[in-house]
């Protein structure tokens, strides 16, 4: 038996073997002006593989891209675009740099932690509370996604204040209930058969 596992490895298997064996066989093509022919029609053939992809500036130059590619580079035509060279691909990618800041709580999560330090700038004002006022309330909420178990309102006043550093003391505020953070309103169904 003749399983793919065994062949050669296809660089771009989106194409499939069939037009990978009719690269290599131009590449086989002695005559110039046939190569070019059979080339072209490869492409003609890709393209209509993927018709949706026509609407994407330089189609046609990522197609010729990628018979340059599939011909590993030895196809030796006249190409309508520069194509690419086999050093690009050599070149590994850069590095990622990841991110280190240590988050003190995870369930609230970094953009909390920014939101706060937003919020200890702010002058002394009804803005000022109102923008603490939410964020506590979005505490309640990802402690509640993370923890099922009710949460008490003094333990996010205690979580806020020590995020804040000791700037933000909340103590009279009535947060949002858990009922209303776990359980989802249901949507109202109407029978769409009754007139």
């Amino acid at each position: 038996m003749d399983y793919n596992s065994q062949r050669e490895k296809l660089p771009l298997p989106e194409y499939g073997r069939n037009i990978q064996n009719m690269v290599n066989q131009i590449l086989s093509i002695e005559d110039r002006k046939e190569r070019i022919r059979a080339s072209q029609s490869i492409i003609d053939i890709m393209g209509n593989m993927y018709p949706y992809l026509r609407d994407i500036q330089d189609f046609k130059h990522k197609l010729w891209d990628h018979l340059a590619i599939m011909a590993n580079f030895k196809l030796d035509i006249d190409y309508p675009y520069d194509p690419p060279s086999p050093e690009v691909f050599k070149v590994p990618p850069a590095k990622i740099p990841y991110d280190n800041n240590r988050i003190k709580y995870r369930h609230y999560g970094k953009t909390i932690e920014l939101m706060i330090e937003q919020a200890k700038t702010y002058e002394p004002a009804e803005e000022r509370d109102y923008l603490i006022k939410l964020i506590a309330n979005h505490m309640k909420k990802s402690y509640l996604a993370w923890n099922k178990d009710a949460v008490e309102d003094e333990k996010i006043f205690m979580d806020l204040n020590e995020l804040s550093g000791g700037t933000i003391k909340l103590s009279d505020y009535q947060l949002v209930e858990v009922k209303e953070v776990i359980l989802k309103p249901k949507k109202n169904k109407k029978n769409k058969y009754k007139k």
